[in-house]
């Protein structure tokens, strides 16, 4: 699996595509999750382009911003990109919901997206309260304190590990829900287990209501863990999907604490038989099971995959 298609909604708001030379009547600021992105043969840069949206809708009324191919021509990191964003956050006070890296994989591979530091956007904007970062390689999120951020989303074919430290060292008092596309070591997911131990206790998250450890190749060590994870009793929703999930880690998971208390459990794109299937179903009447994409069980370790890699 890649990333397929562009969203069509975002911070519960439609998705419009900002082009300056559309003279058609432009949606109020407020109504719309406005999105950026540069054409493969664009003559402007980006900071060109987003000068030209902070003057054409009233930014004050923004309040979700997705922001998409940054470059043209070759792929460049996202840098100046992020540096002009966080540089004009005094003009766009109501901004609630960030995307960086609103781009599928015909136009630039997930593990190709060029990233850099994305502290900048949390520093800048201390009213938002949804960010979400597509691409890993040379992203660094460095520990922070933010009062307002419900939601974190970090989605990536390789996660650096000082990426995961840097969220679990920061203060974020308010975030409900934590998703971490882990990936692999080939594309930099260099994390381990040790790593992700900060935000299984559930003392650094006291708001936390859902919890995303996805997309890993070590899996089945992250079901275990989270089997007697102190942060789950107090979770509505848990997500091990997109990952090397097998029988054992399904096991672990059944034989941890009640699971039967959440509203959701997500394990997409697993391994696991027939039989743990059915016994994760009858163990859990009442949460919404998700068991779709089960991958083929006669593949040999070392041929399973992730879900999202390159």
């Amino acid at each position: 699996m890649t990333v397929p298609r562009h969203l069509e909604r975002f911070h519960e708001l439609p998705i419009h595509d900002f082009t300056p030379a559309d003279t058609r009547p432009r949606p109020a600021a407020d109504a719309v999750a406005w999105r950026l992105a540069l054409e493969y043969d664009t003559e402007h840069d980006f900071e060109q382009l987003w000068e030209s949206f902070l003057q054409t809708v009233d930014p004050a009324g923004v309040r979700a911003l997705l922001i998409g191919a940054w470059w043209r021509g070759d792929y460049a990191p996202v840098g100046s990109t992020v540096e002009a964003i966080a540089a004009r956050a005094d003009r766009l006070p109501a901004l609630e919901a960030l995307f960086l890296g609103d781009v599928t994989a015909d136009e630039c591979e997930i593990s190709w997206l060029e990233m850099d530091d994305v502290t900048p956007l949390l520093t800048a904007f201390p009213r938002l309260t949804s960010l979400t970062v597509r691409g890993g390689t040379d992203l660094c999120l460095l520990p922070v304190r933010h009062e307002r951020l419900k939601e974190l989303r970090l989605e990536s074919g390789g996660l650096p590990a000082t990426v995961v430290r840097g969220v679990s060292g920061s203060e974020l008092p308010a975030l409900e829900r934590l998703e971490l596309w882990l990936g692999v070591d080939e594309y930099g997911g260099d994390s381990t287990l040790d790593d992700l131990r900060p935000f299984l206790d559930g003392s650094r998250l006291p708001a936390l209501r859902h919890l995303g450890l996805q997309n890993s190749e070590f899996q089945d060590e992250i079901a275990a863990a989270v089997a007697h994870a102190p942060v789950v009793a107090r979770l509505e929703s848990l997500s091990l999907s997109m990952g090397v999930l097998t029988d054992e880690g399904a096991t672990a998971l059944l034989e941890g604490q009640p699971l039967t208390h959440l509203r959701a459990l997500d394990l997409h794109h697993h391994y696991l038989s027939e039989e743990l299937q059915e016994r994760l179903r009858q163990a859990l009447p009442g949460v919404e099971l998700d068991l779709s994409e089960a991958e083929d069980l006669d593949e040999d370790d070392e041929w399973r995959y992730v879900a999202v890699a390159e």
